[in-house]
């Protein structure tokens, strides 16, 4: 990532600071809301969804330039090759996206009700797998997301970064809107401004000719991973584990870089601090555990907590053992984890771990590994 976004601590931060096509973007990001100063672009309060909910960054209907091509790509999933070609005379929407950022899994509800909705009015819907992590160059990884999403829309698998960089994307997620002729009318990054983006699709595929096109707006209703945030209880932070981009470091040892080294538990924890206990070897990416048990603590305050979590190299699956503020989870664990807190981890992915039920506070959070080799990289907030 830091190839494309070397000024920023991470591409789901994108909105901090980027250009496109032209459009010179000055953004300052405080948490998942988004506060922007810009030329052309502009926010707006979003459709279908709380009033506190922060929008994202969007265009209006304009020409943007050429659609780039997408001769990137390594692989396709879902349909052969597609081309400038191939989808000329069609709508076009592109969606930028990677399996393991919850700010492109929130969206993917409505993406797929838009793929089905607006087929038979001439509507292709494509997704651009850019991967983050290392893992998720893999193929095999993606290939796996796409069918435990139910995804059925064409996926380019743009590992190497080629699609995103004829675009000059910025953000995970991003959206392009083609019209018949080719050409970029619209453009969004981020969650949320779904009844601005599906309206933008209705008046291109009108101009395209289609007849019949459906003027009411979907009210996608994700579940599990896709559920939408509880926004105005989010206070806690996307999360790196890996010494490039970590922050809010509470253990008392200083971090070893790519060196094994015993960390214990913090005298204290505040708000949005985290620790390691046990022997751990942190490298850029991740924290890998060297000796079972080994254990990771963060104070949080969010209704969701997720973890981008993988099994040992090996491809051993890794028990775990949640508590919530030293008990088990009860019916606050995620979709990953048992009422006593217990789960496994068998393929390199976004965990959910905590969806609370009640009330949402400041809460303390710990996971246990029974197991070496886990790798432990991003902890992301819903």
């Amino acid at each position: 990532m830091s190839r494309f976004l070397s000024d920023l601590h991470s591409a789901r931060r994108m909105l901090c600071a980027g250009g496109i096509l032209g459009f010179v973007i000055l953004t300052v990001c405080l948490r998942a809301n988004v506060v922007t100063r810009f030329h052309i672009m502009k926010t707006v309060k979003a459709e279908n969804s709380s009033s506190s909910a922060p929008s994202g960054l969007y265009s209006s209907l304009g020409d943007e330039g050429a659609m780039p091509g997408l001769d990137g790509a390594i692989g396709w999933l879902n349909s052969s090759v597609l081309t400038g070609n191939s989808l000329r005379g069609k709508v076009v929407l592109v969606n930028f996206w990677t399996y393991t950022c919850i700010n492109s899994l929130r969206p993917m509800p409505y993406v797929k009700s838009w793929a089905e909705k607006y087929k038979s009015a001439g509507l292709i819907v494509i997704g651009v797998h850019t991967p983050e992590f290392s893992f998720e160059h893999q193929t095999v990884n993606v290939e796996n997301a796409v069918r435990d999403l139910k995804i059925t829309f064409p996926v380019a698998i743009d590992s190497n970064y080629r699609i995103w960089q004829a675009f000059n994307n910025q953000a995970w997620p991003a959206q392009y809107l083609i019209d018949g002729r080719g050409r970029i009318r619209y453009h969004h990054f981020g969650e949320n401004d779904y009844g601005d983006m599906e309206r933008s699709i209705q008046e291109l595929l009108k101009a395209n000719g289609a007849a019949g096109v459906a003027t009411d707006l979907t009210r996608a209703s994700g579940v599990g991973i896709e559920a939408a945030p509880d926004w105005p209880d989010e206070r806690s932070p996307e999360t790196y584990v890996g010494y490039r981009q970590a922050e809010n470091f509470a253990s008392p040892e200083k971090v070893r870089k790519d060196l094994i080294q015993a960390y214990s538990a913090p005298a204290k924890l505040s708000l949005n601090h985290w620790g390691l206990i046990g022997s751990w070897n942190v490298n850029p990416e991740s924290a890998v555990l060297q000796e079972a048990p080994g254990r990771i603590v963060f104070r949080f305050h969010s209704r969701d907590l997720n973890f981008v979590l993988a099994p040992a190299k090996d491809g051993r699956p890794i028990h775990f053992k949640v508590t919530l503020d030293g008990a088990a989870p009860g019916e606050n664990g995620g979709i990953d984890t048992a009422p006593d807190g217990s789960g496994q981890i068998r393929e390199p992915r976004l965990y959910q771990l905590i969806r609370q039920e009640g009330p949402v506070f400041d809460r303390t959070f710990e996971i246990e590994f029974l197991d070496p080799g886990v790798q432990a990289l991003d902890f992301t907030f819903g």
